[in-house]
Protein backbone atom coordinates (compact mmCIF):
# COMPACT_ATOMS: atom_id res chain seq x y z
CA UNK A 1 0.00 0.00 0.00
CA UNK A 2 3.06 2.24 -0.16
CA UNK A 3 2.68 3.54 3.39
CA UNK A 4 5.38 5.73 4.88
CA UNK A 5 7.58 4.41 7.64
CA UNK A 6 7.64 6.46 10.84
CA UNK A 7 11.00 7.87 9.79
CA UNK A 8 9.68 8.81 6.33
CA UNK A 9 6.60 10.37 7.94
CA UNK A 10 8.78 12.52 10.19
CA UNK A 11 10.65 13.85 7.13
CA UNK A 12 7.63 14.29 4.83
CA UNK A 13 5.91 17.61 4.13
CA UNK A 14 3.06 18.23 6.53
CA UNK A 15 -0.35 19.81 6.34
CA UNK A 16 0.25 23.16 8.08
CA UNK A 17 -2.15 22.35 10.90
CA UNK A 18 -1.73 21.69 14.62
CA UNK A 19 -4.59 20.21 16.64
CA UNK A 20 -4.79 21.40 20.25
CA UNK A 21 -6.68 19.20 22.71
CA UNK A 22 -8.03 21.29 25.60
CA UNK A 23 -8.67 19.06 28.65
CA UNK A 24 -9.84 16.05 26.63
CA UNK A 25 -10.67 13.29 29.13
CA UNK A 26 -10.91 10.20 26.94
CA UNK A 27 -7.64 8.61 25.95
CA UNK A 28 -9.52 6.90 23.13
CA UNK A 29 -10.41 10.32 21.73
CA UNK A 30 -6.77 11.36 22.06
CA UNK A 31 -5.62 8.24 20.21
CA UNK A 32 -8.18 8.74 17.48
CA UNK A 33 -7.02 12.32 16.90
CA UNK A 34 -3.45 11.03 16.58
CA UNK A 35 -4.56 8.41 14.06
CA UNK A 36 -6.50 10.93 11.96
CA UNK A 37 -3.59 13.35 12.24
CA UNK A 38 -1.30 10.66 10.86
CA UNK A 39 -3.69 9.91 8.00
CA UNK A 40 -3.64 13.54 6.87
CA UNK A 41 -0.03 14.20 7.90
CA UNK A 42 -0.68 17.15 10.21
CA UNK A 43 2.22 18.96 11.88
CA UNK A 44 1.45 18.04 15.47
CA UNK A 45 -1.00 17.46 18.28
CA UNK A 46 -0.72 19.65 21.37
CA UNK A 47 -1.99 17.95 24.53
CA UNK A 48 -3.12 20.35 27.24
CA UNK A 49 -4.23 20.25 30.85
CA UNK A 50 -5.76 16.91 31.91
CA UNK A 51 -5.31 15.45 28.41
CA UNK A 52 -3.20 12.30 28.73
CA UNK A 53 0.09 11.94 26.90
CA UNK A 54 1.75 8.90 25.33
CA UNK A 55 2.80 6.30 26.13
CA UNK A 56 -0.55 5.00 27.38
CA UNK A 57 -2.21 1.74 26.41
CA UNK A 58 -5.60 3.45 26.02
CA UNK A 59 -4.15 6.03 23.60
CA UNK A 60 -2.33 3.32 21.66
CA UNK A 61 -5.54 1.27 21.36
CA UNK A 62 -7.04 3.82 18.94
CA UNK A 63 -3.85 5.52 17.70
CA UNK A 64 -2.34 2.20 16.58
CA UNK A 65 1.15 3.70 16.58
CA UNK A 66 0.25 7.15 15.25
CA UNK A 67 1.36 8.54 18.61
CA UNK A 68 4.87 7.64 17.42
CA UNK A 69 4.61 9.22 13.97
CA UNK A 70 2.75 12.46 14.74
CA UNK A 71 4.75 15.01 16.71
CA UNK A 72 3.20 16.06 19.98
CA UNK A 73 3.88 18.47 22.80
CA UNK A 74 2.34 18.91 26.25
CA UNK A 75 1.24 22.26 27.72
CA UNK A 76 -0.16 22.80 31.22
CA UNK A 77 -3.05 24.72 29.64
CA UNK A 78 -4.51 25.26 26.19
CA UNK A 79 -4.16 29.00 26.74
CA UNK A 80 -0.38 28.54 26.98
CA UNK A 81 -0.43 26.48 23.78
CA UNK A 82 -2.47 29.13 21.96
CA UNK A 83 -0.09 31.87 23.12
CA UNK A 84 2.91 29.89 21.86
CA UNK A 85 1.22 29.17 18.54
CA UNK A 86 0.25 32.79 17.96
CA UNK A 87 3.82 33.87 18.77
CA UNK A 88 4.96 31.48 16.02
CA UNK A 89 2.56 33.02 13.50
CA UNK A 90 -0.25 30.47 13.52
CA UNK A 91 -3.88 31.49 13.12
CA UNK A 92 -5.79 29.75 15.89
CA UNK A 93 -9.45 28.75 15.71
CA UNK A 94 -11.49 27.21 18.49
CA UNK A 95 -14.00 24.63 17.30
CA UNK A 96 -16.98 25.83 19.26
CA UNK A 97 -20.58 26.96 18.94
CA UNK A 98 -20.55 30.63 19.87
CA UNK A 99 -22.24 33.81 18.73
CA UNK A 100 -20.42 34.99 15.62
CA UNK A 101 -18.74 31.68 14.80
CA UNK A 102 -17.98 30.86 11.16
CA UNK A 103 -19.60 27.77 9.73
CA UNK A 104 -16.87 25.35 8.74
CA UNK A 105 -18.03 25.12 5.12
CA UNK A 106 -17.67 28.91 4.83
CA UNK A 107 -14.08 28.94 6.12
CA UNK A 108 -11.51 28.82 3.33
CA UNK A 109 -8.02 28.11 4.70
CA UNK A 110 -5.32 29.93 2.78
CA UNK A 111 -2.47 27.80 1.47
CA UNK A 112 0.16 30.33 2.60
CA UNK A 113 -0.88 30.30 6.26
CA UNK A 114 -0.36 27.94 9.19
CA UNK A 115 -3.31 27.05 11.35
CA UNK A 116 -4.15 25.52 14.70
CA UNK A 117 -7.54 24.31 15.82
CA UNK A 118 -8.59 23.79 19.43
CA UNK A 119 -10.88 20.90 20.34
CA UNK A 120 -12.42 21.07 23.79
CA UNK A 121 -13.41 18.86 26.67
CA UNK A 122 -16.12 16.30 25.98
CA UNK A 123 -18.58 17.99 28.34
CA UNK A 124 -17.48 21.61 28.78
CA UNK A 125 -15.99 22.34 25.35
CA UNK A 126 -13.15 24.80 24.80
CA UNK A 127 -12.34 26.97 27.83
CA UNK A 128 -13.76 30.49 27.46
CA UNK A 129 -10.34 32.13 27.88
CA UNK A 130 -9.06 29.99 24.99
CA UNK A 131 -12.04 31.00 22.84
CA UNK A 132 -11.30 34.65 23.70
CA UNK A 133 -7.60 34.25 22.79
CA UNK A 134 -8.34 32.55 19.47
CA UNK A 135 -8.51 34.34 16.14
CA UNK A 136 -12.04 33.04 15.69
CA UNK A 137 -14.38 30.10 16.14
CA UNK A 138 -15.38 27.52 13.59
CA UNK A 139 -18.63 25.62 13.92
CA UNK A 140 -19.71 22.39 12.26
CA UNK A 141 -23.36 22.64 11.20
CA UNK A 142 -25.62 20.11 12.88
CA UNK A 143 -29.19 19.22 12.05
CA UNK A 144 -30.29 16.75 14.74
CA UNK A 145 -31.38 16.97 18.34
CA UNK A 146 -27.86 17.08 19.84
CA UNK A 147 -25.73 20.19 20.01
CA UNK A 148 -22.34 18.51 20.05
CA UNK A 149 -20.32 15.71 18.50
CA UNK A 150 -17.64 13.37 19.78
CA UNK A 151 -14.21 15.04 19.98
CA UNK A 152 -12.56 12.55 17.63
CA UNK A 153 -15.36 12.84 15.06
CA UNK A 154 -15.13 16.62 15.22
CA UNK A 155 -11.36 16.39 14.79
CA UNK A 156 -11.76 14.18 11.74
CA UNK A 157 -14.23 16.54 10.07
CA UNK A 158 -12.11 19.62 10.77
CA UNK A 159 -8.81 18.02 9.72
CA UNK A 160 -10.45 16.81 6.49
CA UNK A 161 -11.70 20.34 5.77
CA UNK A 162 -8.14 21.68 6.05
CA UNK A 163 -6.78 18.77 3.99
CA UNK A 164 -9.19 19.62 1.15
CA UNK A 165 -7.38 22.93 0.74
CA UNK A 166 -4.14 21.06 0.16
CA UNK A 167 -5.91 18.87 -2.38
CA UNK A 168 -7.15 22.05 -4.12
CA UNK A 169 -10.75 21.03 -3.63
CA UNK A 170 -11.95 23.98 -1.55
Amino acid sequence: MQRLSVEEFKEADKLPLIVVLDDVRSMHNVGSVFRTGDAFRIEAVYLCGITSTPPMAEIHKTALGAEDSVNWKYFPSALEAVSALKAEGYEVYAIEQVHGSTMLQDFKPQTDKRYAVVLGNEVKGVHQEVVDASDGCLEIPQFGTKHSMNVSVTGGIVIWHFALTRLNKV
